[in-house]
Parts: C-alpha cells; structure tokens; sequence
C-alpha cells in the first residue's frame, strides 16, 4: 500500500507522540523522542502541529518529523519496522525533494535521520551530502544511579508547586542567553501528552539558590529516556552544578523506568560532551545531518 504524507494537526499529536515513544529502543540510533516532541510543546499546540510531518501507510504512522523553517531542516524519527524498506525510503526521499510538497523550501534543506538505514544509504546515493556533525552520548541506567550532592526539587504533570517552576523558567532564561522560556509556556508543555512521562528538576547549592535544571523526558518502561533540555545558571558555573542535575537527570529517569538516558550535542560543543561523559555518559559516534545539494 502507498505512503501517505500529511501535515500535523493538533488533534494528531498525541498520536504521534506515542508512535515516537513506541519507536524508541536500546541499541538504536538516538533518534527524535517524545521529549523533542514535548520541549517544543512550550509554544502551543498549534506552533507545534504546524511544524510537524507524518507518513503513514495502511493508517499506522511510520515516520514523524519536526521542520525548523529557521535553519531549513527537518528532524525525523522513522518507525523500526521500516528501516530496511527501500520502498518506503524512496517514497521519504520524494517527498523531502519536492518543495511542493510542504517539507522542505526550495532553496537547500537538510534532513537529520540517525535511524532508517535504507533512508539514509538512499540519501547518500542521491546526492545529499554531509552538513552539521552531533554527538550522541548514553548512560546505562540499569545499575543505580550515584547521589548527585545537591538538593535537588521535582515537578511533573500531577505534582505543581509554583516556586519551583519559576525557579525552572529563571534557571532556563539564566543558562541559554536567547531563551524565551515563561510560567506560561512551561504550563502549556506541561498539559501536554509528552509531559505526562516527564519531570522538571531543579538543583539547589546549600544557600538554597537555583543553580541548575533540567527537564527528562520517559518514552515508557524499558525504554530510553530523554534529557532535554539541561543548563547551569550563568551566575554560578565553575562548581560542577552540571555534572550534578546531570547525574540527577539521570536518577530521575531510572525511578521512571527507563532503561538508558540519552543525549545528543553539536560534535563542535567540546565542553558540553566533556560534561556528560564525567556525569557517567558513554560517548557514541557521531552522526552527520545530511543536505540536499544544490
């Protein structure tokens, strides 16, 4: 049966966040979770429908993306069943090829697909070259998880405590200079349907000040789970604050079931993959987007 291509609605995406979820699994690729799906919720149901892309065939959703119209580049996670389907592969590539079709603009696209080993030998058969490098980096979690040393306070879906969550947007919009992170768009990720898997962590120094978080994302018992994302507040670096939500982020994640914690930095962010490997983090390949040519 044909694939069928569709643009995302926001009555779609719950839907698809638990395809995504279904998709995730130990060995694979670190590919696009629930919780990039989840983090992006920030913004609304609807930003997030519009900037969404689903194949299915026979009804059953077999590939999900994310378009970043900024940077011209659509973030995929491709169901395991079709990974060798060079049909399907084929009927991907069109697609991603004709500007007409609303997935990629005219002018150069990029595609990061770390999963769909027949998408991707076919991308480079046909001409897509390499474009940014990333770095994936995966900590076992079937072993308990070390104390992180700080005291470290939780939100979730069913337990809301508003001082904790303004410290979460505060640590956030002090960590990532360009943030635009509210109360209010931290309430709409959280009614989302990824969120109900999911945790905001915010660590404490012992003057009781917010010196980091990180938000986890659970793809489901015996599953790999998410960091994304995770910062240290800019007035307090230099004391291991990272390294500790790190190792907390990681803890959260096993208490949720999840079978690994994964993570995926720019290769160029030689800082930021130091981190997480002195946080007990196994760091794995890299992984290249690839471009369209022309």
């Amino acid at each position: 049966m044909a694939t069928t291509f569709q643009s995302g609605t926001a009555a779609m995406l719950e839907e698809v966040v638990d395809a995504v979820a279904s998709w995730q699994q130990e060995g694979a690729p670190v590919q696009v979770h629930p919780g990039d799906l989840g983090w992006n919720w920030r913004f609304g149901a609807q930003a997030l429908a519009d900037v969404v892309r689903v194949w299915r065939r026979d009804g059953q959703i077999l590939a999900a993306g994310m378009v970043d119209d900024e940077s011209r580049l659509i973030r995929m996670a491709i169901a395991p069943t079709v990974n060798d389907d060079e049909t399907f592969a084929g009927e991907l590539l069109a697609d991603l090829s004709d500007p007409g079709r609303g997935v990629l603009p005219a002018t150069q696209g990029s595609v990061e697909a770390r999963s769909g080993t027949a998408f991707r030998s076919l991308l480079r058969r046909s001409g897509w070259v390499a474009d940014e490098s990333w770095t994936p980096l995966r900590r076992d979690l079937t072993e308990a998880v070390e104390d992180c040393g700080l005291r470290i306070e939780a939100v979730d879906a069913h337990h809301v405590r508003d001082q904790i969550v303004r410290d979460r947007v505060a640590v956030q919009r002090a960590s990532f200079p360009s943030s635009t992170f509210t109360v209010d768009r931290w309430s709409a990720m959280a009614g989302s349907a990824a969120y109900r898997r999911a945790r905001c962590l915010v660590a404490y120094d012992h003057d009781d000040n917010a010196v980091a978080a990180a938000t986890v994302w659970s793809a489901g018992p015996g599953r790999p789970g998410l960091i994304e994302p995770l910062g240290g507040h800019r007035d307090h670096r230099g004391h291991g604050y990272g390294r500790a939500i790190t190792v907390a982020a990681a803890a959260a994640l096993r208490d949720m079931g999840s079978s690994s914690v994964t993570v995926c930095t720019p290769s160029s962010n030689l800082g930021g993959v130091a981190a997480y490997v002195s946080a007990g983090f196994e760091r794995l390949p890299n992984v290249l987007d690839l471009r369209r040519p022309g």
